[in-house]
C-alpha cells in the first residue's frame, strides 16, 4: 500500500506560482509511476503530468498540452516526493489537483491505483 498526501495548493493570482508537493508512506516510490490529475468543477478528473521510470535506465516526463511549458514535474527520491512546479497561472487552472501512483501507470487515471485526497488552486484574476 501507498499513502500520498498532497500540499501546497491555495489561491493566487493569475499570472502566479504554486508548487504543489505529494509525499508517498508505505512504499519507496523510486520506480513508481507519479501522476498529476486535476478536476475542476462539473468536469471529469483530467491528466496534468507523469513521471515516469523508463526502460530501467532514466525517467520520463509527459505533460497535457494545456500545461507544457508553464508545469514542470519533478521527484525527490530521497525525500519520497513528487513536485509540480506551476506557473503562469490561468483561472482555467483552477481545480482539485490529485496525486497518483502505481508501478506502471500512464496518461490514463485507471492505471493509478494510489490517490491522494487532493489539494484545491484557485487561481484568480
Amino acid at each position: 500500500q501507498v499513502q500520498l498526501v498532497e500540499s501546497g495548493g491555495g489561491l493566487v493570482l493569475a499570472g502566479g506560482s504554486l508548487r504543489l508537493s505529494c509525499t508517498a508512506s508505505g512504499r519507496t516510490i523510486s520506480t513508481y509511476a507519479m501522476g498529476w490529475f486535476r478536476q475542476a468543477p462539473g468536469k471529469e478528473r483530467e491528466f496534468v503530468s507523469a513521471h515516469r521510470w523508463s526502460s530501467g535506465r532514466a525517467y520520463s516526463v509527459e505533460y497535457a498540452d494545456s500545461v507544457k511549458g508553464r508545469f514542470t514535474i519533478s521527484r525527490d527520491n530521497a525525500k519520497n516526493t513528487v513536485y509540480l512546479q506551476m506557473k503562469s497561472l490561468t483561472p482555467e487552472d483552477t481545480a482539485v489537483y490529485y496525486c497518483a501512483a502505481d508501478l506502471s501507470g500512464g496518461l490514463n487515471l485507471k492505471e493509478y491505483r494510489y490517490w491522494g485526497q487532493g489539494t484545491q488552486v484557485t487561481v484568480s484574476i
